[in-house]
């Protein structure tokens, strides 16, 4: 099934300000909260996909990329980004939007079986440098990366000062009566355990540093600076979930071509000769040479089109074009013979620029693409 705009799961506005967004969220949470619907799949598949939709547009950073590329600019496609967020990841990332004292939704709903901050552990960024070949047709790719994980034999038991909830009580009295607040466990971080035994390798978190490879699916369409994330994929933390990978996007320029959006460019110099009399010239493409036809007669600053020899688009709309800008060359050097071949055609009329209300300006074949 296709995801739904944030936009409209939120029930917000396109330029809906930053407070009209954290509102409608709250809003949600609330209504579709686990703990007010028990056993409810529906419940929590509209709570999860809340939380996702204010994940993105909460964030500065990704609701300009989801404006611009939409859900695949935020990682909506191979495993990236929001969609593998999980209870635990909501529950730590947004438990405190409903305010008060630390107690997170806990303290909003009077006590539910979620008190317990589920801690996250850091995120991991990379660059990947990828050809405009990859760009255009997505690719997948192989990359080593060092990370902290738990290590073996590490062992946990359950805190003393919170008795395994993750967060301390305290109790005060006041001219309305006892006030309860709730803040995280300064023992334990909020994990409700601490390490028992580790093994002598691992560090005071029980964790050790490990290279992994790690297969990323980059989709066709990607952009210079886009990021991506893999969730679960960064560094591991005791007594909670791991962060995420973050990958970076960093386009290669190619040589030849030029991208331009989801179209490619390419500057093509023919011959006087041939842009008069017409020929057959082969032409690089993304995919490899093709060969074009050009027409005889055929004018400097022509452009041509080849269909869906572009970049695909990163929201499925299919693929861009690549435009041929047809340069016809002047030599920079005649021979004696070539000067008096031309020399004898300097008279004709037909040799004459007479570009008429026909041809079309340069601008004007640009409008005709764009």
């Amino acid at each position: 099934m296709a995801k739904r705009d944030y936009y409209e799961v939120l029930g917000v506005a396109k330029n809906a300000t930053p407070d009209e967004i954290k509102k409608a969220y709250r809003k949600l949470a609330i209504q579709f909260h686990p703990d007010k619907n028990p056993d409810n799949p529906e419940a929590e598949d509209k709570f999860k996909e809340a939380a996702e939709a204010y994940e993105v547009l909460s964030n500065q950073e990704k609701r300009q990329r989801y404006d611009q590329f939409g859900h695949q600019g935020v990682g909506g496609n191979g495993g990236f980004g929001g969609g593998g967020m999980n209870m635990d990841d909501i529950f730590s990332q947004f438990g405190d939007i409903f305010g008060g004292g630390g107690g997170g939704f806990e303290s909003f709903f009077g006590g539910g079986g979620r008190g317990r901050r589920t801690k996250k552990g850091t995120n991991l960024r990379v660059k990947l440098k990828l050809t405009l070949k990859e760009v255009a047709n997505g690719v997948e790719k192989k990359i080593k990366v060092k990370r902290h994980v738990l290590a073996d034999g590490v062992t946990f038991t359950t805190c003393r000062t919170c008795q395994g909830t993750g967060q301390v009580k305290k109790v005060v009295n006041t001219m309305l009566g006892q006030m309860v607040s709730a803040s995280t466990c300064p023992a334990c971080g909020g994990n409700g355990q601490m390490i028992d035994k580790k093994p002598a390798e691992a560090d005071a978190r029980g964790l050790i540093l490990k290279e992994e490879v790690i297969a990323i699916n980059i989709p066709g369409g990607v952009a210079d600076g886009m990021q991506l994330s893999m969730s679960g994929k960064g560094n591991e933390t005791a007594g909670g979930i791991a962060g995420d990978l973050l990958i970076v996007i960093e386009e290669i320029e190619d040589e030849i071509l030029q991208r331009d959006g989801n179209n490619v460019v390419y500057d093509l110099y023919v011959s006087f000769i041939d842009a008069a009399l017409g020929a057959q010239v082969e032409v690089p493409t993304i995919d490899g040479k093709v060969k074009i036809k050009i027409d005889a007669a055929t004018q400097s600053g022509k452009m041509l089109r080849l269909k869906g020899k572009g970049i695909k688009d990163i929201n499925g709309y299919g693929k861009g074009d690549q435009l041929i800008h047809v340069n016809v060359w002047t030599p920079k050097q005649l021979s004696k013979e070539e000067k008096l071949i031309l020399e004898g055609l300097k008279d004709s009329e037909n040799f004459k620029p007479d570009p008429g209300n026909s041809e079309k300006s340069f601008f004007d074949k640009m409008k005709e693409f764009f």
